[in-house]
């Protein structure tokens, strides 16, 4: 899209009276902003939503510098524009009753993202929420699904870092223009997030993270979803009214379940009672919803796989190795069934991940690791 009508589309987004929902009528009836501009008043008028006043001011809008301005600092910052009319604008969130007309984006749009799955919870997460979330991230993003979250702290972050560990696709919706990185210690996130995936927002640069814009925000994690995950919520948290956008846009809810006697999971439990999917494992969410299959195994690979683990292990870390998988399993779970004193089983899997056999995941969770897969 050239600066021209990049323009526009800006443009239309300052005049009073004109929001998101008014925005996407408006370019149903005329096509692109710079023919809304162009239109007649008394057209304009009688469409639904727009009242005499804010017609005039389309019909009034004289060019301003103030936009031309952000253009330059959209262009001097390496920040793009993604609008509701371009092909790699996020297919599920354009079905939504109010998309953005247009977000402002680090990184890069992808396909990949009409399968994504939102994961939201606690700022504060415990130990469990963090670890249960970043397993499940990690698991999701091997089924090739785009893990979307807020890049705030606690159960957001965790989200996005097993995406990353993964070597997935991520996405990072802020509350905040995209030149404010909020919390600030997620500013190495945020580069990372944009380097492989996208970190995207519909405020303006220079807008504050404040307390109203997320559950603004909150709606587009979910819109961009096929079902959102919830980890980690008090009953008044804001995750839960992530929950109910993403009912109100007929997308599915799970919910990690939690203790109890933990305030910190009573909004989730309560999700579970009201019809959630409670969710132990990745397969209970991939059971809901499409997803793309993991890469196929070569049968060849394996086999060579196969030989190098017999040749390279000894009979103590095969066992081990026989109770790994794709999936993660912690290291209590080897333990048990090996009936071995747990620093035996450390010593063993630290030697196997020198060896280059597994990988381990942050928790004490493992992973097998071909020798020659990609870090």
């Amino acid at each position: 899209m050239d600066r021209q009508d990049l323009y526009y589309w800006l443009a239309l987004n300052r005049i009073p009276g004109v929001g998101q929902v008014t925005y996407v009528r408006l370019l149903k009836q005329f096509g692109s902003p710079q023919n809304v501009f162009q239109a007649d008043p008394e057209v304009l008028a009688e469409i639904e939503g727009i009242r005499k006043t804010t017609a005039l001011a389309i019909v009034k809008f004289k060019r301003a510098e103030k936009i031309d301005r952000e253009l330059d600092h959209l262009e001097k910052e390496g920040i793009g524009v993604l609008t509701l009319h371009d092909p790699t604008y996020p297919p599920l969130l354009a079905e939504i009753h109010d998309p953005p007309p247009f977000l402002y984006f680090r990184g890069r749009p992808s396909a990949q993202d009409d399968r994504s799955l939102g994961i939201v919870g606690s700022r504060l997460g415990t130990a469990y929420g963090l670890r249960m979330t970043e397993r499940l991230a990690w698991s999701l993003a091997q089924h090739r699904l785009t893990i979307v979250s807020g890049l705030a702290r606690g159960i957001d972050t965790a989200a996005h870092q097993g995406a990353l560990m993964a070597g997935g696709r991520t996405v990072a919706v802020l509350g905040s223009g995209l030149d404010i990185i909020y919390p600030p210690e997620n500013e190495k996130l945020f580069h990372r997030i944009s380097e492989t995936g996208m970190v995207c927002s519909e405020f303006p640069l220079g807008t504050l993270p404040e307390r109203q814009n997320f559950p603004i925000r909150n709606r587009i994690i979910s819109g961009m979803s096929l079902g959102v995950t919830i980890v980690e919520a008090t009953l008044r948290s804001g995750s839960l009214i992530t929950a109910r956008l993403a009912l109100d846009q007929g997308r599915e809810v799970f919910a990690v379940p939690g203790s109890i006697e933990s305030f910190k999971s009573s909004g989730t439990n309560r999700l579970i009672k009201q019809g959630a999917k409670l969710v132990e494992h990745a397969q209970d969410i991939l059971e809901e919803i499409p997803h793309g299959e993991k890469p196929p195994a070569d049968s060849e690979r394996d086999a060579s796989m196969e030989v190098t683990v017999a040749l390279s292990l000894s009979k103590e870390e095969k066992q081990i190795w026989d109770i790994l998988s794709t999936e993660p399993v912690h290291v209590d779970q080897m333990v048990r069934q090996k009936e071995m004193e747990t620093a035996r089983v450390l010593s063993l899997l630290m030697e196997m991940e020198l060896k280059g056999m597994i990988k381990q995941l942050p928790g004490k969770w493992f992973v097998r690791h071909a020798p020659d897969e990609k870090v």
